[in-house]
């Protein structure tokens, strides 16, 4: 190889670490944030830690789980991104994952295969999220924590429960994570509307389960004049999201990456709001007085606290 072509390489692999290196520390203003992952080990645990390790909002990242932590955390320790790593394994090192946290992502718990109905998941990840929030109110009360693990409409009046009964519960600081219902909106919508999905946005209301799941396609941004035989299409689609995965995979899985994906964009929308982004707003299931339920999903606008405002449903349904 002539030593021309030798430097151009040589060049390129080093403008390209440069470059790499101060995105992921390009971060002088951005102050400290710990985020815990428990469950850290799982199907979404490890690819939402992969994300939140590419985080620049992150500067301490806690993996935990029963077990195989130290494995992922390894893993993701090496990626030369901002953050610093640990891996924490067992319950006698829960305490430590979670302290000094500022966000708490729950994806815990056993994922939904092919006939287990969600009062099946419940039964097993009811038990899972009471002993995680027990610690979490013991030992980072103020932190702001973003439950994934299903059935998100229980778990999370399960943990306010837990939290109240410790004396710590406030409600702007515990989220139900319905992102994903978002994301397939936007996704299914797009292909319908051929319209670049970058530029999409479906509010989704209601809860994370079947028909709780209202994506309210007539206030989708940009406007298309879709039937309301594709609507209604799309709405069952969009509610059906979760099962059409698991049947994909036929037995082997659960929607865990595109779950990661949500639950790395919400988690990135809380540190934005904590470190005082304005009007950073996602669609979450929160304590609410927008209907006679008591935990509803709606757009949320986020900030210093948690929920700085839990918005309407607007006025087209």
């Amino acid at each position: 190889m002539k030593a021309s072509a030798l430097r151009s390489i040589k060049s390129t692999l080093t403008s390209g670490s440069c470059h790499l290196l101060r995105r992921g520390y390009a971060t002088e203003s951005v102050p400290d944030r710990k985020v815990a992952v428990l469950g850290a080990a799982g199907g979404i645990g490890q690819p939402l830690a992969l994300l939140m390790k590419l985080n620049p909002l992150v500067s301490k990242l806690a993996l935990y789980d029963i077990a195989g932590t130290p494995g992922v955390a390894a893993d993701v320790g090496h990626i030369n991104t901002r953050s610093e790593v640990a891996g924490y394994m067992g319950e006698e090192q829960l305490g430590q994952a979670l302290e000094g946290s500022d966000v708490v992502i729950i994806p815990a718990g056993v994922p939904r295969k092919p006939g287990m109905t969600r009062d099946d998941l419940f039964n097993i990840n009811a038990g899972i999220v009471k002993s995680l929030c027990t610690a979490i109110a013991k030992y980072c009360p103020n932190a702001l924590v973003n439950m994934i693990s299903n059935p998100v409409n229980s778990t999370v009046p399960i943990a306010a429960e837990i939290f109240k009964k410790a004396g710590t519960y406030d409600e702007k600081k515990l989220f139900g994570v319905t992102t994903l219902d978002v994301v397939r909106a936007k996704t299914f919508y797009a292909g319908k509307a051929k319209v670049p999905v970058a530029e999409v946005n479906v509010p989704v209301v209601g809860g994370h389960a079947g028909i709780t799941i209202l994506p309210l396609f007539s206030q989708a941004t940009p406007k298309s004049n879709l039937s309301d035989e594709v609507i209604t299409a799309l709405t069952k689609r969009t509610q059906d999201g979760g099962t059409e995965v698991v049947e994909a995979k036929a037995g082997k899985g659960s929607a865990t990456l595109s779950m990661a994906y949500a639950g790395a964009i919400f988690a990135d929308a809380c540190l934005k709001g904590l470190n005082g982004v304005p009007d950073v707003v996602e669609c979450s299931f929160v304590q609410s007085t927008v209907t006679e339920l008591p935990f509803f999903a709606s757009k949320v606008r986020l900030g210093k606290n948690g929920v700085e405002e839990v918005l309407g449903l607007g006025t087209s349904l």
